[in-house]
């Protein structure tokens, strides 16, 4: 009988026919899943002989290092001690790198040594996740045809360890002149065509290559000592000192001063100190003696870098002007010009022989400085000690204009409307009139409707009702006729949408045309509408609620008022007795004893109580106040309110 072979012993007979042995002592046959999670991250799940489960089988060999877990795993807790009292452990990169040993420890099991591989590798990524050494080091840069021989550059190599790759930073030196920051970005640098750098090739005081340039590495931070001495256990060499730029040097050292003789201007310690510091004044020219003169403002700009001033006009729309800015390019200002020759010969002005409320000579012209900017008076308060408060001279006109003068409106000509004939007149370059969007989109499909009928002298007229519409987005009006039978008048739109007049106002006013607006639209008002005369007699339900919300523009749609009004009418008719008289109206319009009527029955026949210290309108909005249904009025609530 053979004797049976335990899994581990399984690998080592040939897969031939025959030679397959089944273990029978294998009971659970699920597939394993592939994938662990350790540490957040996902690795492949290995099956592992009995005897390399366990961790201090690698601790009991000979080649077997202990390492810092500080250094790999953090403040995570080490694993159980074993017999001997020692913390057995075994850092990732050691498994990683013993591989040659568990090699030697099961033989030929090279399938499971491919497992144990792939497996040290993933948890050599995760574990030395953010793992980064730094040295510093520099290299010398040849600098041709110049007094300078080298420049000498700092940088640092960082090397990660969770992939070997290696990056060269240059941290920025202002004023450099050269461009600094990334020099290789993050790869793996090759050491010669079969290998690459890895942690073991850098060391203090010692050159690295890397792509033809090399680098002399002179320190490192505490923690890639660390890491070196504890996990590469190499000790790495004493630091060296960074060595001084020779250029540098020289351009730090203190410059010569001069002890004999005036002391010359120094014009670059004059550029350093005031490059693009400029002194801003508000001038103005008046011209007005001159004929076609006037009086003209001006921008100066002194620059403190070399004493130079600009003089720019300030350009006014609608002046009658070409386009020149710039009355006088920089350079500097004489103070004296009656010849060309002064330009060159004569002294010049200086930030001092500024002040506001000066007058300075701009070539001939005498200049008024009325103003300065904030900085400019800053800069005058704390080198002078002088506030430079501005004087109390009123600027041109913003259109450049004479005082006193007026803009005067030519007449409508009649071709097209109102608003793009006055922009002919405005504008040299014609645009359209602009529209108020914000009340277009407030009161969109906002339309507020009447019932009106026609006052004309013609009989046939006085049966004819319309609709007026008026939109309250852009104040125009619609006139609809309804068609009615029998009555000899074809129905239809009787008027376009328009804005119309109000009576009185013409299209050649001189202040503009006067249009019908909400509020000119109420119940019993009367509209004109191109000599035709319409009397409003009804609205809509909406028009009612519209008003009624906002009463302050709409005073005769308040409740309130409506109330204390139709209260001091009846009052002034004898209290008791106008209530009564006014019961008894009612009564007679209604037909009937419940109390309740129409609207319009009450409107009619309140005429002899109120007569016209009431509007129309104002006695609908008091009769709304009472409505049990829609248009039906309860007068007996109506009269105990008042």
């Amino acid at each position: 009988m053979h004797e049976l072979r335990s899994p581990t012993q399984v690998s080592h007979i040939p897969f031939l026919p025959g030679n397959t042995v089944r273990d029978v002592t294998k009971n659970d046959f699920r597939v394993r899943h592939t994938l662990d999670y350790k540490n957040g991250y996902a690795l492949r799940h290995v099956d592992l002989p009995p005897d390399l489960k366990s961790p201090e089988y690698l601790l009991r060999l000979p080649t077997g290092v202990g390492a810092d877990p500080w250094i790999t795993y953090g403040d995570r807790p080490p694993q159980a001690s074993d017999h001997t009292g020692r913390t057995p452990f075994v850092p990732a990169h050691v498994l990683f790198d013993k591989v040659v040993c568990i090699r030697r420890a099961i033989g030929g099991k090279e399938a499971v040594l491919r497992d144990v591989g792939r497996a040290a590798s993933d948890m050599h990524h995760s574990s030395f996740c953010q793992k980064v050494l730094r040295f510093d080091a520099y290299f010398k840069q040849t600098v041709h045809e110049s007094v300078e021989k080298y420049h000498l550059r700092r940088v640092r190599i960082l090397y990660y360890v969770e992939d070997d790759s290696i990056a060269v930073v240059e941290p920025p030196v202002e004023n450099s002149g050269i461009p600094q920051g990334v020099l290789i970005k993050r790869q793996r640098l090759p050491k010669n065509s079969t290998e690459f750098f890895t942690a073991r090739d850098f060391n203090l005081g010692q050159n690295v290559t890397f792509y033809g340039k090399t680098f002399r590495v002179v320190d490192c931070d505490v923690f890639t000592r660390k890491y070196m001495n504890e996990t590469e256990h190499i000790t790495l060499n004493n630091p060296e000192r960074m060595p001084e730029d020779p250029h540098e040097q020289h351009r730090l050292r203190p410059t010569r001063a001069y002890v004999a003789g005036p002391k010359p201007p120094d014009k670059l310690k004059r550029f350093l100190e005031n490059d693009r510091k400029v002194l801003r004044f508000f001038c103005v020219w008046d011209d007005r003696l001159s004929m076609f003169g006037e009086l003209r403002e001006f921008v100066l700009h002194y620059y403190l870098v070399d004493d130079s001033v600009e003089v720019r006009e300030v350009q006014k729309p609608n002046n009658g002007r070409d386009p020149f800015p710039i009355l006088l390019r920089r350079q500097q200002l004489p103070k004296a010009f009656h010849e060309l020759t002064d330009v060159n010969d004569a002294s010049k002005y200086t930030w001092k022989d500024f002040k506001v409320g000066g007058i300075i000579n701009i070539l001939g012209r005498p200049f008024l400085i009325r103003d300065c900017d904030d900085s400019t008076r800053a800069f005058y308060s704390a080198h002078l000690g002088d506030d430079m408060q501005a004087l109390p001279v009123a600027p041109p006109s913003a259109t450049g204009r004479q005082q006193g003068a007026t803009d005067e409106t030519p007449p409508y000509n009649g071709f097209g409307s109102v608003e793009d004939s006055l922009g002919s007149v405005k504008y040299l370059v014609l645009k359209p009139p602009k529209k108020d969007f914000i009340k277009m989109l407030e009161n969109e499909h906002k339309v507020l409707r009447f019932v009106a009928k026609l006052t004309s002298k013609h009989k046939e007229d006085s049966e004819r009702r319309f609709v007026i519409s008026y939109r309250l987005s852009d104040d125009m009006m619609t006139i609809y006729e309804p068609p009615q039978r029998n009555a000899g008048i074809l129905g239809g739109k009787f008027m376009e949408r328009t804005r119309v007049l109000l009576p009185g106002s013409a299209l050649t006013d001189p202040q503009g045309p006067s249009y019908y607006t909400a509020r000119d639209l109420h119940v019993g008002n009367t509209v004109t509408v191109f000599a035709h005369h319409f009397v409003l007699l009804d609205a809509d339900e909406y028009v009612f609620n519209y008003m009624e919300s906002d009463p302050n523009q709409f005073p005769q749609s308040d409740a309130q008022r409506c109330v204390e009004k139709a209260r001091s009418v009846v009052g002034g008719r004898g209290g008791e007795e106008g209530k009564r008289l006014l019961k008894e109206v009612l009564d007679a319009a209604s037909g009937d004893e419940t109390g309740r009527c129409d609207r319009l029955k009450l409107l009619e026949a309140g005429k002899r109580v109120w007569g016209d210290a009431l509007t129309n309108h104002e006695v609908i909005t008091l009769a709304r106040q009472f409505e049990d249904t829609q248009r039906k009025v309860n007068y007996d609530a109506l009269l105990q309110a008042l």
